[in-house]
């Protein structure tokens, strides 16, 4: 994944964050602000996914934004 793509492109991304992982509120979007490791623990600690989770479903949002 590349953490570039998500902190240039937050706010589009973050739209799509949200539909994929509603439990997450806006203030804890507002918090990660594009860091992924922070919103890997918050998307972690919600759904009790693991890491590797989080990342494949976090490739495929952030895949489009990549052209």
């Amino acid at each position: 994944m590349n953490s570039d793509i998500v902190k240039g492109k937050w706010l589009q991304i973050r739209g799509d964050i949200k539909k994929a992982w509603g439990k997450l509120t806006d203030d804890e979007l507002d918090q990660a602000n594009g860091q992924v490791d922070k919103l890997a623990g918050l998307v972690q600690e919600r759904y009790g996914i693991t890491r590797e989770q989080f990342e494949k479903q976090m490739n495929d949002l952030v895949k489009r934004y990549e052209s």
